[in-house]
């Protein structure tokens, strides 16, 4: 029997069983009775009952039968062939007609396994009202009432079968979907977090390296004729390592950068204009305008990083002289300006950028604001200085949990 069509779960194989039982069971009760009752067709009873059998049984021991619809119809014929020869020498074949029923719904397309049924109802009816010598509507109740409830179990089946496997491919394609949403939050972290990184490593070390750098060239220059001024620069250069070093430690265990430590963000804004104006030809000024309000960790080091970007391309591409920044509390807002006046550039037509001095300056700015909802604002012309503000408001924007820029 097609193992494959009546068995496709653990439940339907327990109801082949249950049929190759049953039909096991009606035979063998064939056989006996003829044989207890003293039937004249005892041995071919018997005889018929023992093909119908050896018959039925090939079918789940035949590889063909079981993956082959043609090959199971043929097998299927060969029982009922057996069958009506048992129910022409005996009334009691006509049990076998009810599990018969439902190899023929089991094995047969729609579109013939209802005439099977019906012929092997009409079989039945006939071959029992000829044992019988008579014919009663009663007698066709039984194979006609068996038939509509094979036919009602066996198509109840299949739709119970048909529902739980669309619910079983759904909850597949759902486990699938969460998979695939999960890697891709998982690749947008990463990739957000390598963004956050290369912010913060162009912001923080590369700014410092660029700036103990020039102070080097510097002290490279004074020397031997000035070794009081290299040996300043020198300096400079060792305590700008020693900050970046800092900057570097508290980068990698993501705390609040060095500048904030223990200050506020005025404060570090102006300890910022006197540092780059001590190391460097650029007199950097800090203004403060309206009452301090409190900003959010990451709002305060969104707004320093942006100013010593900004101070680190004044005095590496500006050739300013002077350099303003203001941090002004406008209503519910906080604004970073930074104004210089060097030789400027077109905001329409931005330098392209420098893998040696890196390329992330106004693209890490401006991002770094959007995500925090805060936007920016470049104003600049060839010989005209350039003006930087940045705005951000006063209180979070909302972010999802898993942003890195979300993080102090």
């Amino acid at each position: 029997m097609n193992t494959a069509a009546l068995a496709p779960t653990p439940t339907g194989r327990a109801l082949t069983w249950c049929l190759h039982l049953l039909i096991a069971a009606l035979l063998a009760l064939a056989a006996v009775r003829a044989v207890a009752g003293g039937s004249p067709h005892a041995a071919p009873v018997v005889t018929a009952a023992a093909a119908c059998a050896l018959t039925y049984t090939a079918g789940p021991l035949l590889p063909r039968v079981r993956r082959s619809r043609p090959a199971a119809a043929w097998w299927l014929a060969a029982v009922g062939a057996v069958w009506l020869a048992l129910l022409a020498l005996t009334a009691d074949g006509v049990w076998l007609a009810f599990p018969l029923y439902f190899l023929q719904l089991h094995l047969l397309p729609r579109r013939a396994a209802l005439p099977a049924v019906a012929a092997t109802a009409l079989a039945a009816i006939t071959a029992y009202a000829a044992h019988q010598g008579s014919f009663g509507p009663a007698m066709a109740i039984g194979p006609a009432l068996g038939a509509a409830v094979a036919i009602a179990v066996v198509w109840g089946y299949q739709a119970l079968y048909r529902e739980s496997e669309h619910r079983r491919r759904l909850i597949e394609e759902l486990t699938t979907t969460r998979a695939d949403l999960a890697h891709a939050q998982h690749t947008a972290g990463v990739l957000a977090e390598r963004e956050r990184l290369a912010r913060e490593i162009h912001d923080t070390l590369a700014q410092g390296l660029s700036s103990i750098q020039l102070l080097l060239r510097a002290a490279e220059r004074a020397l031997p004729d000035r070794p009081d001024v290299a040996a300043r620069h020198v300096e400079q250069a060792r305590q700008a390592a020693a900050d970046d070093l800092a900057e570097a430690r508290r980068f990698v265990a993501a705390l609040t950068p060095p500048a904030l430590d223990g200050t506020t963000l005025p404060d570090a804004l102006a300890r910022l204009c006197a540092t780059t104006s001590t190391r460097h030809r650029l007199t950097a000024r800090f203004h403060l305008s309206g009452d301090p309000a409190p900003l959010p960790t990451a709002h305060e080091v969104a707004l320093l990083r942006i100013a010593q970007s900004a101070l680190a391309n004044t005095v590496r591409h500006a050739h300013a002289t002077t350099a303003e920044i203001t941090l002004r509390y406008d209503g519910d807002h906080a604004v970073l300006d930074i104004v210089d006046d060097g030789t400027g550039f077109d905001p329409d037509r931005p330098p392209p950028p420098d893998p040696e001095n890196g390329g992330f300056g106004l693209a890490a700015m401006r991002a770094r604001l959007q995500a925090l909802g805060g936007t920016l604002t470049v104003a600049s012309a060839p010989g005209r200085g350039t003006v930087l503000a940045a705005r951000l408001p006063l209180a979070p924007a909302t972010v999802p949990p898993n942003d890195p820029e979300a993080r102090p």
